[in-house]
């Protein structure tokens, strides 16, 4: 029996979907730009049309049968193909360049001086950067245009493509003169809270002292006043802080090595935590050949990367190589 996708059909299928993945008729419509009660009464059509209830209707969510979870994963994985062969015709026609939601941190300190090789390697690409940090969902990509993304979080996507082309390394920074002035730094013991300064927003979602305090429990520290530093919402800011002499940042590899290796930051303690985030490429439309590209480039690049981190980090962590603290000063 062949079955006709009228226009009622594919409604009661669109409402459905969003019901299902977002397990709340309140959420979908939402999403949807429509009433909770057009979204219930659409599904409800589609279960009479089908005979069959698709949720268990429950107090706190909407949990789906299990003809509802096929019929789920088969409309998902549909709507998917479709929106990413639609986005790929519309950019082909717009001959617009590709968008690149990233990081502002990581844009500005590692993606930026970089890019100077991926536009000799590839002309014909145009790429846009923006930089923000908020969270990334296929429905928020699809509506704004965003091509592609780069994010620095734990990752646990879902419903993108997401592919983790680089991790990342947690140590304590400071500049050489701010050293000179403290002398006393010289074991992770000595730091106090107003010495300290923090990304309150390391990633969506994350602790304004996550990372300082990973770092102080591998370290066996506990700073009781560790709310006393200031506080940045991006690292670059606090990084900027800790270049000009007024405090010890949290340093991402990703974002300081280059200050450590020209002697503008230094390595305190030589104490060096993986991070539990990374940075993902993220990306929604399906692969075209520009998305890929910058894919790969970006693959390529992080691979690089991480060789010259982990030669500097080997040679930080060795006898004789780790910072020696200064001389105490006599009393």
């Amino acid at each position: 029996m062949t079955t006709t996708l009228s226009a009622s059909l594919l409604a009661w299928l669109r409402c459905f979907e969003a019901a299902a993945r977002h397990h709340s008729f309140t959420r979908a419509a939402g999403e949807l730009c429509v009433t909770q009660g057009a979204v219930s009464q659409q599904v409800k059509h589609l279960e009479q049309w089908l005979g069959r209830p698709l949720f268990v209707r429950t107090p706190r969510a909407l949990v789906p049968t299990p003809e509802g979870e096929r019929l789920r994963v088969v409309l998902r994985d549909s709507f998917q193909a479709i929106e990413g062969a639609l986005g790929q015709l519309r950019r082909r026609g717009e001959m617009g360049p590709v968008s690149l939601s990233c990081s502002p941190s990581f844009a500005m300190r590692w993606l930026t001086p970089r890019l100077g090789s991926f536009f000799r390697d590839h002309a014909d690409i145009g790429l846009r950067v923006q930089g923000e940090f908020q969270a990334l969902d296929r429905g928020r990509m699809l509506r704004e245009g965003i091509d592609a993304a780069v994010r620095f979080d734990p990752g646990a996507y879902r419903d993108v493509h997401a592919r983790r082309f680089l991790d990342e390394w947690l140590l304590p920074v400071a500049s050489p003169a701010f050293v000179a002035a403290h002398p006393e730094l010289r074991s992770p013991a000595d730091l106090r809270g107003e010495l300290l300064l923090h990304d309150a927003s390391p990633w969506d979602g994350a602790g304004e002292f996550d990372e300082w305090g990973a770092w102080l429990a591998q370290a066996g520290v506990t700073v009781p006043d560790l709310a006393q530093g200031q506080r940045f919402n991006l690292s670059q800011l606090a990084i900027g802080a800790a270049l000009a002499g007024q405090g010890v940042a949290m340093g991402r590899t990703a974002l300081v090595l280059e200050d450590l290796q020209a002697g503008r930051l230094v390595d305190l303690f030589g104490l060096h935590l993986p991070s539990q985030a990374a940075y993902y490429f993220v990306s929604a439309h399906g692969q075209s050949p520009e998305v890929a590209a910058i894919e790969s480039w970006l693959e390529a690049e992080g691979a690089r990367f991480r060789a010259a981190r982990t030669l500097w980090l080997t040679r930080a962590a060795a006898p004789g190589k780790r910072r020696r603290p200064p001389p105490r000063r006599p009393r």
